[in-house]
């Protein structure tokens, strides 16, 4: 653990040496010290976190368009910050983005899994389960996309007040993608050095998907084999029965252009997500500007 913290403090050196005006909505790091032979970092004082922030203010149905664009786009300023640097958060999340103590300012925070973009070792159990991209799970060479995923999980969350993918392991984890966004190109999951563990060739252009139940009372252990040819749950349903039903046709289409913005997020194909940069180029990010 002492070595790890280590580590965590040469990133966030980095971190803050590049950006001295402390814009880039990285929680601050002000310094370091050792008590009774642990290393205890220092950061600026901030508020909650935003799962206490849904959870306080969402009243279980979500916060508000407006402030998930707000924190959207500071939080989308932070991995921005981390690509320039070559740095992988590696654990995004809700309970890791932190808020002011007026909740106008959010900041990326809790660095402890965070390494350089080119220590990407394969393990198909980086990144807390819900907010694990889909090239994890495979066995895929993985970058800057597992980020970009697990911060659209978070703003699907923040808006609906609900986990977006709640898989009990990594199996359900694939079956819930697909539900949202349908099947995985065989390219795709050849990509990876895991695939065989949820799906099998057929030969075809889709391969089938493994889908493994255990039943609670017996732990019986029972497999289906599914197709997903198009989306069941998908983004843009879902999105829009989150949004108030008396809403404005301008806030309808503010629901839709941050569905659109989701599912750039959210390509299952790594090479097509949405960088940080791309991503604040769109519309449902710069109507605000």
């Amino acid at each position: 653990m002492h070595q790890a913290g280590i580590k965590e403090q040469r990133i966030l050196e980095r971190l803050h040496a590049a950006d001295k005006t402390g814009r880039s909505h990285v929680v601050q790091f002000l310094g370091s010290f050792t008590y009774r032979n642990h290393l205890c970092l220092c950061f600026e004082l901030l508020g909650m976190n935003l799962r206490e922030v849904v959870r306080k203010f969402g009243r279980d149905s979500g916060l508000s368009l407006q402030a998930v664009r707000v924190y959207g786009t500071q939080l989308m300023l932070a991995l921005d910050h981390l690509r320039r640097n070559r740095v992988l958060h590696g654990d995004l999340k809700p309970d890791n983005c932190f808020v002011s103590e007026q909740r106008s300012v959010a900041k990326l925070g809790d660095l402890g899994s965070a390494c350089d973009v080119e220590e990407n070792e394969v393990t198909p159990y980086l990144v807390s389960r819900f907010y694990r991209a889909p090239e994890i799970i495979l066995g895929m060479q993985y970058d800057y996309a597992i980020d970009m995923w697990s911060l659209g999980v978070t703003l699907f969350e923040l808006y609906t007040g609900k986990i977006m993918f709640a898989g009990r392991n990594n199996n359900e984890m694939l079956k819930l993608m697909m539900e949202a966004r349908g099947h995985f190109s065989s390219r795709v999951l050849r990509r990876g050095q895991l695939w065989q563990q949820h799906f099998e060739d057929n030969g075809g252009s889709l391969m089938d998907f493994v889908s493994r139940t255990t039943d609670k009372v017996s732990n019986r252990t029972t497999t289906q084999r599914m197709a997903f040819t198009r989306p069941t749950r998908d983004i843009k349903s879902r999105v829009l029965s989150a949004t108030p039903p008396d809403s404005t046709p301008e806030d309808v289409q503010a629901a839709l252009r941050f569905a659109q913005l989701l599912d750039g997020c959210l390509e299952l194909n790594p090479e097509k997500r949405l960088t940080p940069s791309e991503a604040l180029q769109h519309p449902f990010f710069a109507m605000a500007k």
